[in-house]
């Protein structure tokens, strides 16, 4: 991924922002402000991870949405450009319990608050988080306005209110197409082995993942056409993750199963997963909160294996269709029991619905690249249930 560079800064200063956060029910919640002035609309969403929010806030999967911390204490370690999964901040807005404004750790450049405000990303601070999460987990994902301002400039409540019934739900959008690449970028180590990677929103430790085991990475926008992929000639394929709704790529989807039909091995990951199953013929659908944090345990169906896995995404794969069109249910979420792995039958194909790079969250998964990879390099062999 391109190199960011940040302006170091090392002092703090007591902030003059005031913040006000809408929900679609008429929920108003008032806090301080940080990051940029700026008023935005978005899913409101939560992530239940300790560590990590530089990697949340630039995962392109939160694109269109307004992720709140559940953690109480957040920029305690400030921000390093190393850790980011893409080039800047995805999200549109930040809700937190307390935001640390003066961070301890060698590798921090710059704070939360001034990154965010120089990436025009707007926070709220000063939050009860748990009672907002509690909203969300009854009554589902809401959408909501965001809106961080001078103290001098108190916003019209009664017109927000009205406003916020009336925003567009970003998962009606083509999310992937906005946070992909445009053009084809070649991650070249020397290697014989090519992977084409289909990005709809990909996590730049994915291609670390994959480069890290001896392939070259070939990543392509979300657009491009099989007959360009097969062109390539990839050992594999890897569908990444990605924002949104599945069902709204229907070139991904299609490009997907004329790659199947040249039996092509493929690997999806979190978006990937579901776009994989739709390609076949299977469905969809939208979790009422879906699953976002480093903590979400996940049992391996074969030898009763639990793994903590990290997961950032709002729909999931049908189980009964995802049976019917030939795959067998490797893992499930030992919480709500959705799946959460799939093997093909007959077909070089696999997929997982969390996110086997992990950055941030716990490594137990990640030999799953290596059982993707280590079988593309014995004459393109590959696991079967």
């Amino acid at each position: 991924m391109d190199r960011v560079f940040l302006t170091i800064r090392l002092t703090t200063r007591t902030t003059s922002k005031e913040a006000i956060l809408v929900l679609e029910d008429g929920t108003l919640v008032r806090g301080a402000g940080f990051g940029a002035l700026k008023k935005i609309c978005g899913e409101v969403v939560f992530n239940t991870g300790m560590v990590g929010y530089p990697e949340s806030i630039t995962d392109p999967s939160y694109k269109g949405q307004i992720l709140m911390q559940t953690y109480p204490l957040v920029g305690n370690y400030g921000v390093f450009p190393d850790h980011f999964e893409s080039d800047h901040p995805q999200i549109e807005g930040y809700i937190i319990h307390e935001l640390c404004r003066q961070p301890n750790h060698w590798s921090s450049i710059i704070t939360l608050d001034d990154w965010l405000e120089e990436s025009g990303v707007p926070g709220i601070e000063g939050v009860d988080t748990r009672m907002l999460t509690k909203k969300i987990r009854i009554s589902g994902t809401m959408l909501g306005i965001l809106w961080t301002y001078e103290k001098e400039n108190e916003p019209n409540i009664s017109k927000l209110k009205d406003e916020v019934k009336n925003i567009l739900d970003p998962n009606k959008r083509e999310l992937a197409y906005e946070v992909a690449t445009d053009k084809v970028k070649r991650f070249d180590i020397g290697s014989e082995k090519n992977i084409v990677l289909i990005d709809c929103g990909v996590k730049s430790s994915i291609i670390k993942n994959i480069m890290s085991r001896g392939f070259n990475v070939i990543q392509v926008p979300p657009k491009t056409s099989a007959s360009q992929i097969i062109d390539m000639n990839p050992l594999g394929v890897v569908l990444s993750n990605g924002p949104g709704d599945p069902k709204m790529y229907s070139e991904v989807i299609q490009t997907t199963r004329q790659i199947v039909d040249e039996k092509v091995p493929i690997f999806g990951i979190c978006l990937g997963c579901q776009i994989l199953a739709l390609s076949l013929g299977g469905d969809t659908y939208k979790l009422k909160f879906g699953h976002r944090g480093q903590n979400h345990p996940c049992i391996d169906l074969e030898t009763g294996r639990c793994y903590i896995t990290s997961q950032n995404h709002g729909y999931a794969v049908d189980e009964e269709s995802t049976k019917r069109i030939g795959f067998n249910i490797t893992l499930i979420n030992a919480n709500d029991k959705t799946v959460e792995g799939i093997v093909h039958r007959s077909l070089p194909l696999m997929a997982v619905q969390f996110h086997p790079e992990s950055s941030p969250g716990p490594h137990d998964t990640n030999f799953l690249f290596d059982q993707f990879l280590n079988k593309l390099n014995k004459n393109g062999g590959f696991p079967h249930a």
